[in-house]
């Protein structure tokens, strides 16, 4: 049995993604920030297939310790439980903030768990990812394709502008998930990032007020079930070989924007690990 790692995966995307999972006949391995609503998730997945494997894990993914902390708690599964091998980790945990906030390392909210806790994360479990010619697969977005990354004060931390971060949060999805395909697709494992379109979720109603909470509010209501996005990252994992594109909208491949490229992706990986204090290795 195949084993897939999903951040985020309480409600939303995340959820669904995991009843497909479930329903494909993969072991999931979900993490959410509520005991709670962990329980909850389990029990409905439980309804959506007897046969399945669950294990979900409690985590703050804001916090890059908890991160560390939570990935070596998985990796002690994978190894006992797993024979080693991850097949699938989808990053999908993300946030929207109406202010500047920081994390306990001083990292702006939507930057650190957006990005950070997705190259933290894949970073402490990539032995995991090679051995299982793994795919990992990121919630990005459209609207990377009006950004640039802001180079000069990657934080917002002067003229803080909610939307414009996430949408720079979007691109570092895409260029993250290129330049792991840069540096590890000749060990088997390939990355992909996945626009799920217009959803109705609350990822914009969480700890927002003001403009961000009224627009969010309004835009949702014209997005389509968490259903639909949920059957792209589910079809990138059940082909049998690694699809070849990098970026897909309803299980199609799509252009992404020309700012996702090899010097883009190199220095933010660079800054990445700086922050992190980490270290991927891999073809440079």
């Amino acid at each position: 049995m195949k084993t897939v790692l999903i951040t985020g995966a309480t409600s939303g995307i995340g959820l669904e993604v995991a009843k497909e999972c479930v329903k494909n006949g993969y072991r999931v391995i979900g993490i959410g920030r509520s005991i709670e609503k962990n329980n909850t998730a389990i029990n409905l997945l439980k309804e959506t297939s007897e046969f399945s494997e669950i294990k979900y894990y409690n985590a703050d993914l804001l916090e890059v310790e908890a991160v560390k902390s939570v990935a070596k708690e998985i990796a002690c599964f994978i190894e006992a439980e797993c024979n080693g091998q991850l097949y699938g980790l989808i990053n999908n945990a993300g946030c929207v903030r109406s202010w500047f906030q920081t994390n306990s390392s001083g990292y702006e909210h939507q930057f650190a768990l957006n990005h950070l806790a997705s190259v933290m994360l894949t970073h402490q479990l990539l032995p995991y990812l090679i051995k299982g010619a793994g795919r990992i697969i990121m919630t990005s977005s459209k609207s990377h394709k009006l950004m640039k990354i802001h180079w000069k004060d990657i934080m917002f931390e002067k003229g803080y502008r909610p939307l414009m971060v996430y949408k720079q949060s979007k691109l570092c999805n895409l260029l993250f998930a290129y330049v792991i395909n840069d540096r590890y697709i000749s060990q088997g494992i390939k990355a992909y990032a996945v626009d799920p379109g217009l959803v109705n979720t609350r990822i914009g109603l969480k700890n927002t007020k003001g403009l961000v909470n009224k627009v969010w509010n309004i835009r949702r209501k014209l997005g389509v079930s968490p259903s639909i996005p949920a059957k792209t990252y589910i079809w990138i994992l059940n082909q049998k070989d690694h699809p070849n594109s990098l970026y897909y909208f309803q299980s199609a491949p799509r252009k992404h924007s020309k700012e996702v490229n090899k010097n883009n992706s190199d220095r933010l990986l660079y800054l990445s690990e700086k922050l992190l204090n980490i270290k991927f290795g891999g073809k440079l």
